[in-house]
């Protein structure tokens, strides 16, 4: 209930986000101190979508959840989208962000190694720049 006293109308409420998560309607009186630190960004999550934000940010969204509860929110976020929020997704598993992405940028050291459109790039391209590969040659010393 946190979440919607941002006063935002959007369309996420509290039974929205028990049809996302549906552990959390019968655990939903138990302090969060007691669940999983999943769990615990899970709620996280609720609360933010139910404030009606324009723009979520999202920093290690598959860190600790469920592989079944990270495929259910990446199917959500599509849609959340094309709601009109805007979503800043920072994430390691690059195959999950990048299917979901309009654009992407790969950062090394604080430095954009590559960006665009997941269309444009190809796997080795983005590899080479999410591991810091671009520029060198075979023997792995900077071209």
């Amino acid at each position: 209930m946190i979440g919607t006293a941002s006063g935002r109308r959007g369309t996420w409420d509290v039974g929205r986000v028990f049809e996302l998560f549906p552990w959390m309607k019968e655990r939903r009186r138990e302090p969060t101190i007691h669940l999983s630190g999943g769990e615990q960004q899970a709620v996280a999550l609720g609360r933010a979508l139910t404030a009606s934000p324009r723009l979520l940010l999202l920093d290690e969204l598959s860190l600790g959840l469920a592989p079944t509860v990270v495929r259910r929110i990446y199917g959500v976020l599509p849609q959340l989208v094309s709601d009109g929020m805007a979503v800043l997704l920072v994430e390691q598993d690059v195959a999950q962000a990048l299917r979901v992405a309009d654009r992407f940028q790969c950062l090394l050291e604080g430095r954009t190694t590559l960006e665009g459109r997941p269309k444009d790039a190809t796997p080795q391209q983005i590899e080479a720049a999410y591991f810091g590969l671009a520029g060198r040659n075979e023997s792995g010393s900077v071209a």
